[in-house]
């Protein structure tokens, strides 16, 4: 086993710039839980009836949007396509939200019980259990069916739950949650869209913006103080999670749910220079963020060209 070195640890840090403390982290990051967490249930009117003629996502954000089958579509079968495809993106944010926690208390289980990092922690545990709650709530009240990842990767996420290193982890966290909160951010402001779905991404957002600090400042430690090994197994793990992430981003059956060909939407959507601004826009911040911390290189920058997140 190769283990990290003082040089090792000098030449990250000089690189990186001095680590933030830990606990001071977890402090401001409690503090800010108590001004601005939020309770679904209470907050949004779930009994308010769906909005006639607003969209339930973004038409700009839609997989299909500027394609030749989206100019062919009626405003209607536009519309109905959106609603479907945000039940598509709660049901992901519910997969990937499950998969966070039982990373997170991974994270915490050998840590100082009382100390504020695991304390933050267990709070962010708290408002993903809301999260995905109130996610599937929002399915359940849009009239959508569900779309669960496809087996195979609901199965490989059982892998990674029980094995990746905590770089890995964080590194994983941060790609489930950033595309998703660069998306919500043009969502929550739209008055096109939909009252309750508005709600629903203005409660993630601000709270998502602490777990994706934590995240960070969390996986800016580890990238400087992990062994080697570690490191390197970690761009490898992100790069092919990038590439799991962008074929789970739209489950293909919302297309043949609004009566349109499978084969052809895939098709569609892949040529799509639009949807691939879209998705390296969504993903630029933490690219960038990758870059700087050292884990784009090597093959995981190869995987994550290949996901079409990297330009």
């Amino acid at each position: 086993m190769t283990t990290v070195t003082a040089r090792d640890v000098q030449m990250l840090r000089d690189a990186l710039g001095p680590l933030r403390d830990r606990e001071q982290i977890a402090e401001r990051l409690l503090e800010a839980s108590a001004k601005h967490s939020f309770d679904p249930d209470k907050e949004l009117d779930w009994d308010a009836p769906a909005e006639d003629g607003k969209w339930f996502w973004p038409p700009e954000l839609i997989s299909l949007y500027d394609t030749p089958m989206w100019k062919r579509m009626s405003q209607e079968q536009r519309q109905e396509l959106a609603r479907h495809e945000a039940a598509s993106l709660a049901s992901l944010g519910i997969w990937f939200e499950i998969i966070l926690m039982q990373l997170l208390v991974r994270h915490i289980y050998d840590k100082p019980v009382v100390s504020n990092h695991v304390r933050y922690a267990l709070t962010e545990i708290a408002d993903e259990c809301r999260h995905s709650m109130m996610f599937g709530r929002m399915i359940t009240w849009g009239g959508s069916p569900c779309y669960p990842v496809p087996r195979r990767y609901h199965n490989l996420a059982r892998v990674l739950k029980t094995v990746s290193t905590t770089p890995g982890s964080f590194a994983a966290t941060l790609l489930g949650e950033e595309i998703l909160d660069w998306m919500q951010r043009l969502t929550f402001p739209d008055e096109r869209v939909q009252t309750l779905v508005r709600g629903v991404t203005r409660i993630h957002v601000v709270e998502e913006a602490r777990h994706v600090r934590y995240a960070r400042e969390e996986l800016r430690r580890q990238m400087v103080t992990a062994p080697r090994w570690e490191r390197e197994l970690t761009r490898v793990s992100c790069g092919e999670a990038a590439r799991v992430f962008s074929v789970c981003f739209v489950n293909p059956q919302v297309y043949e749910n609004v009566g349109l060909d499978r084969q052809e939407a895939v098709a569609q959507v892949k040529a799509s220079g639009h949807r691939a601004e879209v998705m390296q826009s969504g993903a630029k911040r933490l690219t960038d963020f990758f870059d700087d911390i050292g884990v784009l290189s090597g093959v995981g920058r190869r995987l994550w060209k290949r996901s079409g997140l990297l330009a």
